[in-house]
This record gives C-alpha cells, structure tokens and sequence, in this order.
C-alpha cells in the first residue's frame, strides 16, 4: 500500500515537471508576433501589390518622424543635362508642400568617385537622413534629387539601374527639344562664371528681370565648325541614357513641353503620386529674344544647319506662341 501512494505521489510529481516544461518551452510563440509587429510599416490594404516596391517607410537615424511614420514615401530622381531646366523644374517640385527634391548633390566629385560612394550618398538621401533647404516640415511623400548625366551615371550605369529597381527609385527625364537654345544657355553660363556679370557674382539662374537682363546681354559665338558634330553628340547621349535605363520605372519630360503645357506639370505629380498642387517657381527666365538674337555669329550657324535634320533649330521658340 505504501508502495502504491509512493508511486502515484512520484507520477503527479514528473506530471507537474513536464507541464512547467512545456509551458516554457512554448513561450517565445507569443512573444514573436509582438515583436515583429513593432517593426511593421503601417499595414493599407489599398496598396496594389506591383506598387508596393515604390512604398517606403524610410526610418532616419538622425530624428524620428512622428506623426508622418506611417506616411509612405516616394523616391525619386531628375535625370537631365546642365542647362536644360532641371534647376526651374526642381523649384516647382519643391514648391509642393510633399515633396523634397535636394538639388545637384553629385556636382560633389567625391560622391561620385565610385560606385560605393555614389551608392552610400543614395542611401543617405532615400532614408531621409540629406540635410538641404528642401526638407519638408510637413510629411514628406516623395524625395530625390537632380542628377546631371555626366555626374557618374553613365559611367556607373548599370549598378546604379540595379539600385534603382531594386529600391524602387522612379527616374524622371527631362530634356530639351531645342539643342540650340541649350548651347548658347551653356556658353552663356560658362561665360559668367568668369565674368561674374551681376555684382561679382555668379548665377546659374536669377528672380528678377533686372537680372535676366544683364546676363542676356552677352551673345556667344558658336564654333560652327563644330556645331552639327555637338549637336549630334548631345543626341547621342540622350539615346544611351534611354536605353540604359529603359527597365527602370520612369517618365520622359521636355522643357518647352512643361513651358507650354500645364497639364504636363499635373501628369508630374501623377506620376509620384502626390497630392494635385498648382507648382509655382520664383526663376525668371533669361534668354527670351529669339534665337537670333542671342548669337554673335548668327549667319554661320543659320548657314551650316540649314538644309540638315537640325535646321528646326533656327526658327523653333522656347514658347508655343512665337
């Protein structure tokens, strides 16, 4: 008898072990989910799943962002060439209370001294940790920035095509029709950085008539000799920058066309899915003589493009109207 309360006294006890066991054991399967939800982006069912690789939630390591955490954000760059009015065009995306575009950030030579670095300033800039005077006090839905083509992105273009489809990085083109117009404003703002027309100081770009007045004044002569040999070339490059980055998610934008045409402003912010604003830019606009006008050597150029698949370029205006 003794025997048998010893044996069911030894049974309730490795019962009461095996439990507690168990109930360890088994624990960590309801701490995980806390977890994990900790670090979730803010979950919206309304997301197609082909968008989804365009959504970020960028968390900077510098600051938090509050109330915008679960505001999802776009990242974006302007591809263009000097002189072809990605800085007009960057004052109208930052004149929208959603969007940061940080301006010409590979003008830097070290930042595009390799891949790695060029690679380590994207990161900087898409987790929203690049300080400039297009931070955004309010929520932020779309960031980026101007990127000439000769800043490494055709050198380095296929690691940086990789990147872009990788982290859903949408790339907008914007390029000028008139390569013409695009020389002489190249020539024009080679010359002042030299001359320093206005007070000593060099502008890229001006906010009053006054100004514009000045700078317009100079007229550059164009080696002619050269010129259908530029142009093509120019020509050239645009091709290859289409074709480079013809998988990426993009959208093919032209000065004259923003110019003239407000709604091409609206398919814009369309395309980066923000908001619908009226864009606004306080840049005054320099050469607006006809073309002309603005040539010391005008008959040479009209003499060797006219009769080539360039001559559109003489008569051909910035603005619709003229």
């Amino acid at each position: 008898m003794l025997l048998l309360i010893f044996a069911m006294i030894c049974g309730v006890f490795i019962c009461f072990v095996c439990l507690k066991q168990i109930s360890t054991h088994v624990q960590p399967m309801y701490v995980v989910p806390n977890i994990i939800m900790v670090g979730t982006p803010c979950p919206d069912n309304s997301i197609e799943p082909a968008d989804s690789l365009y959504l970020h939630y960028p968390q900077p390591t510098t600051y938090g962002r509050g109330e915008c955490r679960c505001t999802p954000v776009r990242h974006f760059s302007i591809l263009s060439m000097q002189r072809s009015g990605s800085g007009w065009f960057e004052t109208l995306l930052n004149s929208h209370p959603n969007i940061s575009s940080n301006g010409e950030i590979f003008s830097v030579k070290e930042r595009r001294s390799n891949i790695s670095s060029v690679l380590r300033t994207l990161d900087k800039v898409y987790n929203l940790e690049w300080t400039s005077s297009a931070a955004k006090n309010e929520c932020t839905a779309a960031v980026g920035f101007k990127w000439m083509l000769n800043q490494g992105l055709m050198e380095y273009h296929k690691d940086i095509v990789d990147y872009f489809n990788r982290r859903g990085i949408s790339a907008i083109f914007l390029f000028r029709r008139n390569l013409l117009h695009r020389l002489v404003s190249v020539l024009a703002n080679a010359y002042d950085r030299d001359a320093k027309q206005l007070n000593g100081t060099h502008k890229s770009h001006v906010h009053s008539k006054q100004e514009a007045e000045v700078l317009a004044k100079y007229k550059p002569t164009i080696d002619s000799t050269l010129l259908i040999t530029n142009l093509k070339h120019i020509e050239d490059i645009t091709a290859d920058a289409l074709k480079f980055f013809k998988s990426t998610r993009l959208i093919i934008l032209y000065y004259e066309d923003l110019i003239n045409n407000q709604k091409k402003l609206m398919d814009v912010q369309e395309f980066l899915r923000v908001p619908r604003r009226d864009l606004q830019s306080h840049q005054v606009k320099i050469h607006t003589r006809p073309i002309s006008e603005q040539v010391e050597n005008w008959d040479d150029v009209y003499n060797t493009l006219k009769g080539t698949q360039y001559e559109i370029f003489l008569n051909q205006s910035d603005y619709a109207s003229n």
